[in-house]
């Protein structure tokens, strides 16, 4: 979509929708709707005297001009009431509104920035970007019958009144865009088929983002035993698809710039191995590499964003599959630390394929890790599909939090007391792979911090009810979320400022 900024009044844009917020209780205009008000003969007035429309979150409304200004429609959208007004109410509203002028087939949009007194002009524009580009995702490129489908937005058009204000509105546009579209990265790779994104080609796809000035290396299966990736090659070995470690790098080489390292599960297609799934639901399981999705969507923004950051993501990937050489319960595998894990079950394998990334990640001296994981079934029970729960370091779980607050992808701590390890003790090997039905998110939490470098500063993000999206959301349509990425950016953004107001790590 091609975004840009503008100085000049909402009554004078040529366009196909016109896109106008209100708030819940409104009587009067002021601002921008006000002035457009007067253009259209009072016809935004008229339609809140006449309760038509009250302003409630996502409420549209839909005006035609017919000639009294050159915008072909106004879609009004309510932004709910003013004392629970948040950022990502700005997303939920952009996104509502374009939905909505796709639908009435406007391939053109022009927009205020909502929020922008309240939030700030560069917050606020990034807000409008991310939600409008969010809310229009539709995965098509399967489809072969499409002739009923409305065409895509082409082009927006951010409209504020204050010359001095355009550059910051932008700069928050520019980053939304890009955010946005780390994170349909993230969606796709979802979204495709295990047949289709195989551990090669999620390589392939990490290849392709060193155009964007990105290190990247691709360590196949020899390598891997070369580094006694013991429990990763374990997972592995019932595939006929070839295990793949993906390494990428922001600013490789930079020693003088904090090292961060991003972890993700990149399960292409979980059957649960031996230990199989219930064939119900099992087509699902082509989601279980939404954490790596994420990591290669973040690394693409951090590229774009030129983060003064040294950012390092890792990838183990493969397919977990019942195959005459699979790896089986009661089978000890040495992981690359040289801890020995007794499979209790085949189907916690993602813990085992993290565990040797994790001691991976100690090769770059990282002053914090953070993995990403659908990592289990227990963390969806507890938390549903409303937050990611979080586990480790006190400062890393607090950054997370508030990155997660702003950009919507909310995270929420669980514990990780030491006696949840008594669980995952095992009497044949160092560990179990699995510590029963009680507490299972904690006791997958206990067994990858076993595998943490130590000293690190270190969080464990289990997205296990976030990967996917079941019934729709206004900048959420069903199938990928990308979840993860907006999330992960928003923290390393923010990390220098953070560390300089709490001098935490």
């Amino acid at each position: 979509m091609h975004i840009e900024s503008c100085v000049g009044t909402l009554e004078t844009q040529t366009t196909g929708a016109l896109l106008v917020t209100l708030f819940e209780g409104a009587t009067a205009l002021e601002g921008m709707p006000q002035t457009l008000d007067r253009a259209l003969n009072g016809q935004l007035q008229a339609l809140l005297a006449n309760g038509d429309f009250r302003g409630k979150r996502n409420e549209v409304a839909v005006l035609y001009p017919q000639g009294m200004i050159p915008a072909q429609r106004v879609i009004v959208v309510g932004l709910g009431k003013p004392e629970k007004f948040t950022v990502d109410g700005v997303r939920q509203a952009a996104a509502t509104a374009a939905v909505k002028a796709r639908e009435l087939g406007g391939i053109q949009m022009a927009t205020m920035v909502h929020g922008a007194d309240s939030l700030g002009m560069e917050r606020a524009a990034q807000a409008v970007v991310e939600g409008t580009l969010l809310g229009l995702y539709r995965f098509r490129e399967l489809k072969t019958q499409n002739g009923d489908i409305r065409p895509d937005v082409e082009s927006l058009t951010l409209v504020g009144s204050d010359a001095a204000q355009l550059p910051a509105m932008a700069a928050g546009a520019r980053a939304g865009q890009i955010i946005a579209e780390s994170a349909l990265l993230a969606r796709d790779l979802v979204n495709r088929p295990g047949n289709v994104a195989t551990p090669t080609y999620l390589a392939e796809q990490a290849l392709a983002l060193t155009a964007l000035g990105l290190s990247v290396r691709v360590l196949e299966e020899a390598d891997m035993a070369a580094l006694n990736m013991g429990a990763l090659l374990g997972v592995a070995r019932g595939t006929a698809e070839p295990a793949k470690f993906i390494i990428i790098e922001h600013n490789a080489g930079r020693a003088d710039l904090p090292t961060i390292v991003l972890v993700g599960k990149g399960l292409t297609f979980d059957s649960g191995g031996i230990s199989i799934k219930p064939s119900e639901g099992m087509e699902a399981m082509k989601n279980d590499m939404g954490g790596g999705a994420a990591v290669l969507g973040t690394l693409r923004a951090v590229a774009q964003l030129d983060l003064p950051l040294h950012v390092v993501g890792l990838v183990p990937a493969t397919e977990n599959m019942p195959g005459g050489r699979a790896y089986k319960p009661g089978d000890v595998l040495r992981s690359r630390k040289g801890l020995t894990i007794e499979v209790i079950s085949t189907d916690a394998e993602g813990r085992l394929i993290l565990a040797d990334a994790l001691t991976y990640a100690g090769e770059f001296k990282p002053q914090a890790i953070v993995d990403l994981a659908t990592l289990t079934g227990a963390c969806v029970v507890a938390l549903g599909s409303q937050a990611a729960g979080v586990m480790g370091n006190d400062g890393l779980v607090a950054r997370l939090r508030r990155a997660g607050d702003e950009t919507g992808e909310r995270v929420w701590p669980l514990p990780l007391y030491e006696e949840y390890a008594e669980q995952i003790k095992s009497d044949t090997a160092d560990l179990k792979n699995t510590g029963g039905r009680p507490a299972g998110a904690l006791t997958a939490g206990i067994f990858l911090s076993k595998f943490v470098p130590e000293g690190v500063a270190w969080a464990h993000v289990d997205m296990a009810g976030l990967a996917t999206e079941d019934k729709g959301r206004p900048y959420v349509p069903k199938g990928g979320s990308g979840y993860g990425v907006r999330l992960l950016v928003e923290m390393l953004r923010a990390w220098g400022n953070w560390q300089n107001r709490t001098g935490e790590s």
